[in-house]
């Protein structure tokens, strides 16, 4: 009796199929083979460079020049003609009324801030007022200094409330020998924005001259 061939060649046919199936590689098995390249990071703008304090422009008094006498030799009540020749270089600034109040500023005259300014009353010196850091009160003080910093210069501090910021105040100080006056003004933090040393009554006018 002959046996049937078409189980055997069933089950070679079944052989054959499963090693075609081993050595086919799927279209997607390939692309996740492949390894990914990352993306190139965006280029980031270089750092900027932070910008330095603006100097403060225009010529300086020399180191000590402002005093509780006055400016150099220029002592208080002396004319302007000779808190021109202390200061040494240009002013600018005069008279709208010779027995009035008026301001010489050294030149430039920079908007919004004098630097220092001399008040002239009645023909005498009686004044300086200052409003920047780089000049330094006697005794320490300067603008920037907190109200505790400047009671640590001056123990004698008289505090007055400021006459049109809340908050702010008026440090003064009475200097016992000469009598002259120094008085911090601040802001409404506690900060030292603006200084003037003079004889009363002329250290005491809030506006300056006006």
């Amino acid at each position: 009796m002959q046996t049937p061939m078409w189980p055997m060649l069933l089950v070679i046919a079944l052989a054959l199929a499963a090693c075609s199936s081993d050595r086919t590689e799927r279209p997607n098995d390939a692309a996740a083979a492949k390894p990914t390249t990352p993306a190139a990071p965006d280029s980031a703008s270089p750092p900027q460079p932070v910008p330095a304090p603006a100097a403060t422009s225009g010529p300086m008094p020399a180191s000590g020049a402002v005093g509780y006498s006055g400016f150099g030799p220029a002592r208080f009540g002396a004319t302007a003609e000779e808190v021109r020749m202390a200061w040494g270089k240009d002013m600018t600034g005069g008279p709208g009324d010779p027995q009035g109040c008026y301001y010489l500023y050294p030149e430039p005259h920079q908007k919004g801030s004098h630097r220092i300014g001399f008040m002239i009353e009645n023909q005498h010196f009686s004044r300086v007022d200052v409003d920047v850091a780089d000049i330094v009160a006697p005794g320490g003080g300067r603008v920037g200094m907190s109200a505790a910093e400047i009671g640590q210069h001056y123990a004698d501090l008289v505090e007055q409330p400021h006459k049109y910021v809340e908050g702010a105040k008026y440090l003064r100080h009475t200097d016992a020998a000469s009598g002259a006056v120094l008085v911090f003004e601040t802001d409404a933090s506690g900060k030292v924005t603006a200084w003037r040393l003079g004889t009363p009554p002329q250290v005491d006018y809030v506006e300056g001259c006006g």
